[in-house]
């Protein structure tokens, strides 16, 4: 077996990239996913995940018994982009997402520190194109 060394950037290059994580409510997702393509968005990867904030889940009635779902569905929505393109992608995804309601979701940007397509071993901003 063939074991090729992987490529790895030889040198540290400073990177604008950031990655936008967005935890959303599920039914938001399709209409999100409409909205982000008419802004321009370079790809996207989707999880579907559970969790809760502050309000800890929601209480059920069913058959006159009381239960507590202390683990909502919801979806997160990853995004790697260039720095220019972090203020409108994050304005559209409030645009879709707010309901002013309790359980919206929440919005991380953090820093990428480098990106390496595995096809061809680009790196650096390429690797995003």
């Amino acid at each position: 077996m063939n074991m090729a060394a992987p490529l790895i950037p030889n040198s540290p290059q400073e990177l604008n990239v950031k990655r936008i994580e967005a935890v959303i409510r599920p039914e938001r997702l399709e209409l999100l996913r409409v909205r982000l393509e008419e802004v321009g968005y370079p790809g996207i990867m989707v999880s579907e995940i559970k969790g809760h904030g502050k309000q800890r889940g929601v209480s059920h009635q069913w058959r006159g018994t009381e239960y507590k779902e202390y683990f909502l569905p919801k979806t997160r929505v990853e995004l790697i982009v260039k720095d220019s393109q972090v203020k409108p992608l994050v304005d559209a995804i409030i645009e879709v997402c707010r309901s002013k309601a309790v359980g919206d979701g929440k919005i991380f940007i953090t820093n990428v520190e480098d990106s390496v397509r595995i096809r061809t071993g680009e790196t650096g901003d390429v690797a995003l194109t």
